[in-house]
C-alpha cells in the first residue's frame, strides 16, 4: 500500500472514485486545477492501482489582531473501494491528511461524517465538539 498526494495523472482515479461520469472528466479536471491550493487529494494504491482517496479542503476564516493566519481545514470524500475496506488503508489517508495539516499549521481539521462512519473517525482522533453547529435550508 502506497499513500501520498495525488497529482494530474490521478484526476481519472479521483473521478472514478467519485462516480464522474466519463463524459463530464474534463469538466472534473477543470474543476481540480481550479482548486488545487484549497482541496488537496490524497490517494491510496494497491499494486499500483488506486484503490481510495480523501481530500483536505484548506479554507480560511477572517484574521483576527492575534492572529493574522487562521486557516483550518475540513476532510472531504473519503473513498475506500469495497473490497479493499478493513486493511487500513482510510486509517492510512487520514493519517496523510493530518500530517498536512500539521505541516501547514492550520488551527483545527473538521469532517461531516456519515453515520457508519462516525466511530471511523473517532478512532483516527476527531471528538464531538459542542461548538460546531449546523444550519440547513429548510425543504421545499
Amino acid at each position: 500500500m502506497i499513500v501520498r498526494k495525488a497529482g494530474v495523472t490521478d484526476v481519472a482515479a479521483l473521478a472514478d472514485l467519485q462516480d464522474i461520469e466519463p463524459d463530464r472528466l474534463v469538466a472534473f479536471a477543470g474543476w481540480v486545477a481550479a482548486h488545487a491550493e484549497t482541496h488537496l487529494p490524497f490517494v491510496a494504491e494497491v499494486d499500483g492501482r488506486v484503490v481510495g482517496a480523501a481530500w483536505l479542503l484548506v479554507a480560511e476564516r477572517v484574521p483576527r489582531n492575534d492572529s493574522l493566519d487562521r486557516r483550518y481545514g475540513d476532510v472531504q470524500s473519503v473513498m475506500v473501494r469495497e473490497q479493499h475496506r478493513g486493511q487500513g488503508l482510510g486509517t492510512a489517508l487520514m493519517a496523510a491528511i493530518l500530517t498536512e495539516a500539521r505541516a501547514r499549521n492550520l488551527a483545527h481539521v473538521t469532517v461531516h461524517s456519515g453515520r457508519r462512519a462516525v466511530d471511523f473517525y473517532l478512532r483516527n482522533g476527531f471528538g464531538h465538539h459542542r461548538r460546531l453547529l449546523l444550519w440547513e435550508p429548510a425543504a421545499p
